[in-house]
């Protein structure tokens, strides 16, 4: 059994926008059945050690179609987690622009982690996100985002950064700010060619947004310079699931195939390489997964920035090299950007002191 253990549950193909960056192939109508979610759960509850910690997560396409089905997997995960003592961790991605009442519901449900896919200004968000005709959604999705605010919910915004809107990212993430939203998940696509010149512009884009993060310290959480300034103050970090990649973290198609990383399913054919053996329906718990191979590239194990590094994650790997073990440039210089830029934006007042120090403004 694992002390930690994560669960993904892609809840249906379909989604009501066609956003052109979107990894998860053809939006289909095919929505997990209520009995596989529910043996997914209970595979995954007997997965974990008593006392331990399980993380569910619900995926897409757009999960919060199928809210009316979320709701009732909620209390039933819940329960199951007692019987065990178990801590339970429970998240949702939605696009923000599914408003219902069921949907609502989930979205503020007190025992639910939320987190918005908007990727800033509406100049930026619309220019990938859209609708099946379409339309435009930042209207809809910064609507959403007001709204959780003044209910005072606490939510992630996940903003998606690519090559052509890399330059907006320090203006998107002061906007998410001016709408009250105080944690911020920027999001590379890995998907898309990076050139040297968009790498340049990426790694000027990070120092901006360190100072922003900087200078709003504690009010604001921006995940690429919290988890770094962590590790460079030595903050002593809880190991998670994230990243068994088919080792005490599993994700489940609504077809019931196994896979390593809910970021691997597609459109789910039957030929897909990363497919797991098995199904959620066959079988006790998930403790059938081989260990996975871990990060083996030379450079980084004579990299002074290691141990700091998430290049440890076999699906990014995976993506970028089709080699889990292998990161690629890319990664490479955005953890290093990202290190690099958390250091110098903690050092600031640091450096304006010594500064002022100096000038005889301080004694």
């Amino acid at each position: 059994m694992y002390q930690n253990s994560g669960l993904t549950l892609m809840m249906t193909h379909a989604c009501n926008l066609r956003c052109t960056y979107c990894y998860t192939g053809a939006k289909v109508e095919r929505e997990m059945p209520l009995a596989v979610a529910r043996k997914a759960i209970v595979r995954a509850v007997a997965s974990t050690a008593p006392g331990g910690t399980l993380s569910i997560g619900f995926f897409g396409g757009e999960p919060l179609l199928c809210a009316a089905t979320i709701k009732r997997l909620i209390p039933f995960a819940c329960h199951l987690s007692r019987t065990r003592d178990q801590r339970l961790s429970l998240a949702v991605t939605t696009n923000g622009t599914i408003v219902d009442a069921n949907a609502w519901d989930v979205m503020t449900s007190p025992d639910l982690e939320l987190s918005i896919s908007c990727d800033g200004t509406a100049n930026v968000h619309d220019r990938h996100r859209v609708t099946a005709s379409g339309r435009k959604t930042a209207y809809t999705v910064h609507a959403t985002i007001r709204r959780l605010v003044a209910m005072q919910k606490d939510f992630w915004v996940i903003a998606v950064v690519r090559p052509n809107t890399v330059d907006q990212l320090p203006e998107s993430i002061a906007f998410l700010q001016s709408l009250g939203v105080t944690k911020i998940q920027p999001s590379l696509d890995l998907w898309t060619q990076w050139k040297a010149e968009d790498v340049c512009r990426l790694e000027r884009a990070i120092d901006k947004c360190a100072r922003i993060w900087r200078r709003a310290i504690p009010e604001l959480c921006i995940s690429w310079f919290d988890a770094k300034a962590g590790k460079l103050v030595g903050a002593r970090s809880e190991q998670s699931s994230r990243c068994g990649f088919g080792k005490g973290e599993v994700a489940v198609a609504p077809s019931g195939r196994l896979y390593p990383c809910e970021r691997l399913i597609g459109e789910d054919r039957p030929d897909n390489p990363m497919a797991l053996p098995g199904n959620a329906m066959e079988g006790f718990d998930f403790l059938d997964g081989t260990e996975p191979l871990g990060r083996t590239h030379k450079a980084c194990d004579a990299c002074a920035m290691s141990d700091g590094c998430d290049t440890v994650c076999r699906c990014s790997n995976y993506v970028r090299t089709g080699n889990v073990a292998t990161p690629d440039g890319l990664l490479c210089t955005f953890n290093q950007s990202c290190m690099t830029a958390t250091a110098k934006a903690m050092n600031e007042p640091v450096q304006l002191s010594i500064q002022l120090k100096r000038q005889g403004a301080l004694t």
